[in-house]
């Protein structure tokens, strides 16, 4: 799938008749086309820039039910949060991880401990289980080490889960292409198609890919829906609309676990401003997040921290781990994502509703909103809203699973290549049916883990040679996440990189070049506080 040649062969193609087109590669638009190719609807998906380049790669990498949202009694998200939290960790394993949680309560805190206490309460009977526990301080400190605050009073602990986000993107993305749905990344929307009486009938397309040469192509279908997140007011304003998303930017810092080591992610509250902060451990790195802040009109898909937002996150940390002397020399790198949220004019931009909405407009159906662990609820709805623009022999099961099962065969086949079992388990899970073609393909040595990261020399071959890379960045970033888990986003391994991948795309010294100078500059600028 996606081999040489698989762009220009989709290209050749789009002058076909589709059922359905969505503007947006993140999770939302993955979820719509793996619900609408496993009913047999000719669809289309198209992604401005790579699959998960946006929000859905930049996300706190948790797979949970919104605990949070209980304080502002967000209930009817919070409960599907957690039905669907425990759908993941059943089908999502290798992929999504059953993840304990500590809660530190501290002195001072706006919220007093025994609060979050009853919202874990409701938490776990929303879940049907009862794995909360309370700890004086003692425990705590047990529990995590670092935590030496003077201020600590005790805490919680309870059960969430998390994930590597733009893995399980690609894997939504992968299986609905396996079901006969069409994906393809670097195509701009240029303008929409409409009708003689205004109604969206299409749109046109621009290849923004290197070797696509800025060719265009107008495509046609009864429905064309916009996934768009944050930037879902740019298609509107086409139809004159007036905005109606609220850009959120949330910020992390990740940490090096030589620096900042947990064996258990952590959740408090900020002592400034009484907002929850999270530190978890992830890949081998420890990350710190996130902020939530009105990002303002001018949407970039790569977005940098500002220094405000590196100091407040600092300070928390600083404020939870005293004894670790952290300081921002210590920030192996950041990221940034935009948050598409439905603006009701709150003054708090954290008591904006998180629940996902979906608006017709002349002819263009958008949905926005929502969160990670709900993409599927957020596919089912859409779908449920368009069904009239739909083929009426389409029908869609409920009782399918968001992620395919993976065959006893493909466990066997995995489990004859001598794989420790967590890096078995970790491959099934991002790679799926994959996995085992991953494996053979690797070359002596590309068994082994990249410097400390629990990634694998051979994933950086699997991803260049199957996985739709463009540029550099998709690899290093998304594919296989390089660019958060190593010193200098992986700049010192770049001469092993380019041995195994410059082959696989096929790409001559020129653009290896071009492409690792643009992939340094664009992690000094946005994934470094090396300004």
């Amino acid at each position: 799938m996606w081999t040489t040649g698989w762009r220009d062969t989709i290209w050749s193609q789009l002058d076909q008749k589709w059922d359905l087109i969505i503007i947006g590669g993140g999770i939302t638009g993955a979820g719509i086309l793996r619900e609408a190719s496993r009913t047999g609807l000719q669809t289309l998906l198209i992604e401005a820039h790579d699959f998960a380049s946006g929000t859905s790669s930049r996300s706190t990498k948790m797979v949970h039910g919104g605990l949070r949202y209980l304080k502002n009694m967000q209930l009817k998200i919070t409960l599907e949060s957690v039905s669907e939290r425990q759908r993941l960790l059943r089908e999502g394993k290798g992929l999504v991880k059953r993840t304990g949680f500590l809660f530190a309560s501290f002195k001072g805190d706006h919220t007093p401990g025994w609060v979050f206490g009853i919202g874990l309460a409701i938490y776990d009977l929303m879940a049907r289980q009862w794995s909360h526990q309370s700890y004086n301080i003692e425990d705590m400190r047990d529990l995590c080490p670092p935590l030496t605050s003077p201020a600590l009073q005790g805490g919680y602990r309870y059960i969430d889960a998390q994930t590597d986000d733009a893995r399980l993107t690609l894997r939504v993305i992968r299986e609905a292409v396996q079901d006969g749905g069409t994906a393809l990344n670097y195509i701009k929307v240029e303008s929409l198609l409409r009708t003689q009486d205004g109604q969206v009938c299409g749109v046109v397309l621009r290849d923004q890919a290197p070797q696509g040469q800025g060719r265009t192509a107008e495509v046609q279908a009864p429905l064309v829906i916009s996934a768009t997140g944050a930037w879902a007011d740019v298609l509107r304003s086409q139809l004159g609309k007036s905005p109606r998303i609220r850009p959120l930017r949330g910020s992390h810092l990740v940490f090096p676990t030589r620096r900042l080591s947990l064996q258990r992610a952590l959740s408090w509250m900020h002592p400034s401003g009484g907002r929850g902060i999270i530190g978890m451990p992830w890949e081998g790195v420890t990350l710190i997040g996130t902020t939530d802040i009105d990002h303002g009109p001018n949407l970039q898909t790569d977005v940098s921290i500002s220094d405000q937002e590196a100091e407040y996150l600092l300070a928390a940390a600083q404020f939870a781990f005293p004894e670790q002397e952290l300081s921002l020399v210590d920030v192996q790198c950041t990221f940034s994502g935009i948050r598409p949220v439905i603006d009701t004019g709150k003054a708090d931009p954290s008591k904006e509703s998180r629940e996902h909405i979906i608006w017709q407009e002349d002819g263009l159906l958008t949905v926005s909103g929502g969160k990670l662990t709900t993409f599927r609820l957020m596919a089912r709805d859409v779908l449920r809203t368009a069904r009239r623009s739909l083929p009426e022999r389409h029908i869609f099961d409920r009782e399918l699973p968001v992620l395919d099962t993976i065959s006893p065969q493909t466990e066997i086949l995995l489990a004859n290549k001598h794989l420790k079992t967590p890096d078995r388990l970790r491959l099934l899970g991002r790679y799926a049916t994959d996995a085992p073609a991953l494996v053979h393909a690797a070359q002596p040595g590309e068994l082994e883990s990249i410097s400390e990261t629990i990634s694998l020399w051979a994933e950086l071959r699997w991803a260049a040679r199957s996985e739709g890379v463009v540029h550099l960045d998709d690899l290093l970033l998304r594919r296989v996440r390089l660019g958060l888990l190593l010193p200098d986003g992986g700049l010192n391994h770049m001469e092993r990189i380019r041995s195994i991948v410059q082959p696989e795309l096929e790409w001559d010294n020129d653009r290896w070049q071009h492409e690792t100078e643009a992939y340094s500059k664009l992690w000094q600028q946005c994934y470094s506080l090396k300004k």
